[in-house]
């Protein structure tokens, strides 16, 4: 098991579309793509959609080969988890997807101003004790960094198996006047008319609690 975490992890640093940033790197110059994602990369000006501890990527997969007039981008720490969607992209030839391994907390390091269009949390680790509230992905110290590289009305996603992290969520977005556009916390209730994208793509971990009889809650915010 060992031996082909880290024969993932070498493939994933020679993948042309995984880039790694260190923490000596977030603190000098950053990523060399910051700022020119679309002009060095994708090529295009489409917009572009991360998914934040992205795991095997199920999500920026799904969504990049639905929505092929937008680019994806898979953000994990976990390179061995990174190598599956990645040699994905790369297997089925789908110019609109990267992955980029580093920490959430350096995600500022990896864009610029007005790069990023939406983003994607997916079944993040809820961080439940309260001494770990700054952990949390939907905390507003990260909040703000979302919001100092993307555009003005910008959209967050936030899918979660942990209704009080849900909760917790929503008094973020309630406490910061930032406007809910949607919200469950039973995204699977019979005469749900939302995005099939939302109920057709699963990660694993949303197949996982899913199959043990979770309710699985959705929210979706946009930045001022």
């Amino acid at each position: 098991m060992a031996k082909n975490k880290i024969k993932k992890f070498r493939e994933v640093d020679s993948f042309d579309n995984c880039f790694f940033l260190s923490f000596e790197e977030s603190k000098e110059n950053g990523l060399p793509l910051k700022g020119k994602w679309h002009k060095d990369f994708f090529k295009n000006e489409n917009p572009i959609v991360l998914e934040l501890g992205c795991g095997k990527g199920e999500y920026t997969i799904g969504l990049a080969k639905r929505y092929a007039n937008k680019n994806f981008i898979g953000v994990d720490i976990k390179g061995n988890r990174i190598w599956t969607g990645a040699k994905t992209a790369i297997d089925e030839k789908m110019d609109n997807v990267a992955f980029v391994r580093t920490r959430i907390d350096f995600i500022e390091a990896c864009f610029s101003a007005n790069e990023v269009s939406e983003i994607w949390i997916t079944f993040p680790d809820p961080q439940p004790q309260k001494t770990r509230v700054r952990k949390r992905l939907t905390n507003i110290m990260f909040v703000n960094r979302y919001k100092n590289i993307m555009v003005k009305g910008g959209i967050i996603n936030l899918k979660t198996d942990c209704e009080p992290f849900y909760d917790f969520s929503r008094e973020v977005i309630q406490e910061n006047k930032l406007i809910e556009l949607d919200a469950t916390n039973d995204l699977y209730a019979v005469g749900s008319l939302r995005d099939e994208a939302l109920t057709n793509i699963k990660t694993y971990y949303e197949k996982l609690f899913s199959e043990k009889g979770f309710k699985i809650c959705y929210l979706k915010y946009k930045l001022e």
